[in-house]
């Protein structure tokens, strides 16, 4: 099967905020490239030094040269959805018509969209955040462009099925108007061989660690557990995330949450890292007692399944994908949104009981390996995409092999719904 991946940002900086996802984007492509697909990928070339064609991991992307040659701000990448669209449709009525194109991000889709409308390609769209869910959680912290709402509500009405990365969000897409038979979920994955609880961690004191990872950007949650740090006791808060390290004395976000350290009397057990490279992060995860996930919006749950992967337990708000991945009283613990008290008693009670830190390690492990792999992501969207082709282009009305269909004059309304059956149910 000819796959489409199709992300309207450019390859991202280390630190940047979209990395997470890219990441997720180029392991998809690896693991179809893997199973036997023809994989492209399609993102913004903004960068001169980067070739305009690579070939990895099995995989081909293709950097469209529309936009400026830097880095440019997601609300001016909308302008240029139109532009990146056409670019991909004369690409794709050439010499390699992909069967589905999936996108990612609400502006990958829009670009998806817009590539395919005249054709009887389908669209599958991830849209690993949404506009409407963040507004509602971060409410004036939400930076997203004003427009952002409304066009992915446009979007849920030109895709044949959209995939949720956890239960809230299937509620969250259905509320923007998918019907339910079109929302299907496939869990994030983790790499089990990176993350795993054999390596090195990195150095520590004497004191028990209490480790946060994610962004510094409102709704990180990170105020809320320095203020729970007051109920913990004697215990070390690593706050991994934001720009690199040197880069955090200038940064807004990091002073306010030192200022707020100071101002709680924990400043001294609160220690702010920046920006850790992936290959690292396992032995990060590998040195803490237990993970903190307080979040106020979080999709995936990328950061609960690397923690537990690596047998470290973790306590978190239960919402979105922390709330699919974590166990309560298994393999963490889970609070009420903003329940800041709640947050601090349970820190304090698992990093007291060694011997409930290691069965919720080790049931971590053992819930990762058989639910949450990159094969078995994979193989949920292989069925997902044969789905979706079968019933866009019928077995009889199947072309000759080679010939696309890119250029053909048809309509594309609303698509009929995609069975609702989820190709990996999460585990309750």
């Amino acid at each position: 099967m000819r796959v489409g991946l199709v992300r309207a940002h450019a390859t991202p900086s280390g630190s940047d905020g979209s990395a997470g996802t890219h990441q997720h984007i180029t392991r998809t492509a690896a693991e179809l490239a893997g199973r036997g697909h023809d994989v492209r990928v399609y993102e913004r070339w903004d960068d001169p030094d980067l070739a305009e064609v690579t070939e990895a991991a099995g995989y081909r992307v293709e950097r469209v040269p529309i936009g400026p040659s830097t880095r440019t701000s997601t609300a001016k990448l909308v302008s240029l959805v139109p532009e990146f669209g056409r670019w991909l449709a004369n690409r794709w009525s050439a010499d390699w018509t992909p069967d589905v194109v999936h996108g990612h991000f609400w502006l990958g889709g829009l670009v998806a969209a817009s590539a395919v409308r005249a054709t009887e390609i389908p669209v599958v769209q991830t849209f690993h955040s949404v506009g409407l869910e963040q507004l509602r959680h971060l409410g004036a912290a939400y930076g997203g462009p004003g427009e952002r709402i409304a066009l992915e509500r446009a979007l849920t009405r030109a895709v044949d099925v959209a995939v949720a990365q956890s239960t809230d969000e299937v509620d969250e897409l259905t509320r923007m108007g998918l019907r339910r038979a079109a929302v299907t979920v496939v869990p994030a994955a983790v790499d089990t061989v990176t993350f795993s609880p054999e390596g090195t961690a990195e150095e520590r004191g004497s004191r028990a660690r209490i480790l946060s990872v994610g962004g510094l950007g409102p709704g990180s949650g990170h105020e809320d557990l320095i203020r729970a740090m007051r109920l913990v006791g004697d215990a070390e808060l690593v706050i991994a995330g934001g720009p690199p390290a040197s880069g955090l004395a200038g940064h807004a976000e990091a002073r306010r949450l030192r200022d707020l350290a100071e101002q709680t009397g924990v400043a001294e057990q609160v220690r702010l890292i920046g920006a850790v490279p992936n290959d690292q992060l396992p032995s990060w995860y590998r040195s803490a007692d237990v993970v903190a996930c307080p979040a106020r919006y979080a999709t995936a749950g990328r950061v609960p399944l690397e923690a537990m992967s690596c047998g470290v337990p973790v306590i978190g708000y239960a919402m979105g994908g922390v709330a699919d991945t974590v166990v309560d009283e298994v393999t963490g613990r889970l609070v009420q949104p903003g329940d800041v008290r709640g947050l601090g008693v349970a820190l304090r009670r698992l990093l007291a009981d060694d011997a409930q830190r290691f069965a919720f390690g080790h049931a971590a492990v053992d819930r990762v390996r058989c639910t949450y792999t990159w094969d078995r992501a994979a193989a949920a969207l292989e069925r997902l995409y044969e789905r979706v082709v079968h019933r866009r282009r019928p077995p009889a009305e199947e072309p000759a092999a080679g010939i696309g269909t890119v250029g053909v004059e048809v309509e594309v309304e609303a698509p009929a719904p995609v069975p609702a059956d989820s190709p990996v149910p999460a585990e309750s």
